[in-house]
């Protein structure tokens, strides 16, 4: 289980590694792009809250995998996750697992 962590204000979001290393370069892409987008998960907490913050190509994102080697990547699948964060303007980390 691998983690997100996004302008260190928050406790890190827990992604398992095989869909974490398909984020990673979605959210690579569309930040090198300086194109800001919405991302949203349920959190570990007694309450399982959503959350959704607003990602932006200038603020901090520290990506950690457990699994060494990280696992390998299958290009439809980050087709698919980027044709539907374009389409809706919103990456929902929960549609992903």
């Amino acid at each position: 289980m691998g983690k997100l962590e996004y302008n260190s204000s928050r406790p890190p979001i827990e992604v398992d590694d095989e869909t974490l290393v398909h984020v990673k370069i979605v959210m690579g892409t569309k930040l090198r792009r300086q194109e800001s987008f919405m991302m949203t998960w349920t959190a570990d907490s007694p309450n399982r809250r959503r959350m959704t913050a607003w990602m932006h190509p200038s603020i901090p994102l520290i990506i950690e995998f457990d699994s060494d080697p990280v696992p390998a990547v299958d290009p439809r699948r980050v087709e698919r996750m980027m044709g539907s964060l374009n389409a809706r303007g919103e990456l929902i980390l929960d549609d992903l697992r």
